[in-house]
């Protein structure tokens, strides 16, 4: 039995004709040949802008269909489920609210053939960009720029000399430009072709470029929406579909499995049945905070109130504490599967390495806590960026 509550409008929009339903019948059937590419191939990254995961929070204007963040969120969640990378991969269509931040003329030419494209970006650490007529001469190296071998358009992070703020820019160019070198080898999100970036001497237009997190240049309330905080949540909820994947497997296993020294079926041991009590309630909880500070922060936006900053850091509270969830319920999932489940393949172990990586990544870090609770307490901003 799948946990997740789906919103129906979210099913009815993302799933026309049925065939987002068969894309993660493909994407979980093939979640094995992703781990092993060490990347998303190209036909499901044609499925997705098919199914409308690049074109979601585009603006209208522009072909876009501009929806909540709760539908995009729970489109993300439900592709997680099937395979964590490739909810990964996927939640990078939250990139249209970054690049709202870029002039109208430069997304015109963006969008000019339709609203599907696929951009991926590698921010850290921020490069020195050579300033020029108009522009900004670019080179560098950048890891962790998942999704890039499937992108079209891939941003960097410059620093500019006599700049300041606190927000990086981020120089956008097309992927013809970059060279991929394929560093991405690890034990959880395997799938996401997280690999780095090579630019060697790039011109890039002034109005090609933007700060990230900086005011966009569209008048619509997902581009108010607290951009890094989004842009946490759509990788947050990754594990959170994961996780729910994991407790359906060992709901899965425990109906079926028989122990070889003759003990109860799974589901019939008391320490599996509190086990499963334990996860269900945990993840249950941590995803109705999830979801009810997205809610509410949109309502203000679509109220025409303004995200405070206390706003904001509830974003990024519930995001972390997903994450963190998310991955204690996959390692309780993972101590049920025993000594099966550390096979190489065994969607328990997958599933546990994969919230591993969720939950390491900076944005949803332990060390957002502190964070969270500073702000709380009244003892200033968030410190540093993210």
């Amino acid at each position: 039995m799948n946990m997740l509550k789906e919103n129906p409008s979210t099913a009815d929009l993302f799933s026309s004709e049925g065939f987002l339903e068969e894309l993660l019948v493909t994407i979980r059937n093939r979640a094995l040949e992703f781990r092993s590419l060490r990347r998303i191939p190209d036909d499901i990254i044609v499925g997705f802008q098919k199914a409308g995961v690049y074109r979601a929070l585009v603006c209208r204007q522009f072909g876009g269909m501009e929806v909540s963040p709760m539908m995009f969120l729970e489109l993300i969640e439900k592709i997680a489920h099937a395979d964590a990378s490739a909810g990964w991969v996927a939640s990078f269509g939250v990139s249209a609210t970054y690049l709202a931040a870029l002039p109208i003329p430069t997304l015109e030419k963006i969008y000019r053939d339709g609203p599907d494209v696929v951009f991926a970006g590698a921010i850290f650490p921020p490069q020195k960009a050579k300033v020029s007529a108009d522009g900004f001469l670019v080179s560098g190296r950048w890891p962790y720029a998942s999704g890039c071998p499937g992108a079209s358009l891939i941003g960097v992070g410059i620093a500019v000399d006599g700049e300041s703020g606190g927000l990086p820019r981020t120089a956008v160019m097309p992927a013809s430009a970059v060279h991929i070198d394929p560093t991405w080898n690890t034990i959880g999100l395997a799938g996401t072709g997280s690999h780095d970036v090579v630019v060697e001497d790039v011109f890039v237009p002034e109005d090609w470029t933007f700060i990230r997190g900086g005011k966009p240049n569209i008048e619509a309330p997902i581009y108010d929406y607290p951009s890094l905080g989004l842009a946490a949540q759509v990788l947050t909820v990754v594990g959170l579909g994961c996780a729910s994947r994991a407790l359906d497997e060992v709901r899965e296993m425990a109906e079926r499995r028989r122990s070889i020294t003759g003990a109860p079926t799974m589901a019939d041991r008391p320490y599996v049945q509190a086990v499963v009590g334990e996860v269900e309630a945990k993840l249950a909880s941590a995803r109705a905070f999830f979801y009810d500070t997205t809610v509410r922060t949109w309502s203000l936006l679509t109220q025409g109130d303004v995200v405070s900053e206390e706003d904001a850091n509830r974003v990024r509270l519930a995001a972390t504490h997903v994450a963190q969830e998310a991955f204690e319920v996959a390692r309780m999932c993972f101590t049920l599967g025993g000594i099966a489940a550390v096979q190489t393949d065994h969607i328990l172990g997958r599933c546990f390495q994969d919230c591993a990586v969720v939950a390491q990544h900076a944005f949803m870090a332990r060390g957002n806590y502190e964070a969270a609770g500073r702000v709380s307490l009244g003892r200033g901003g968030r410190p540093g960026y993210p």
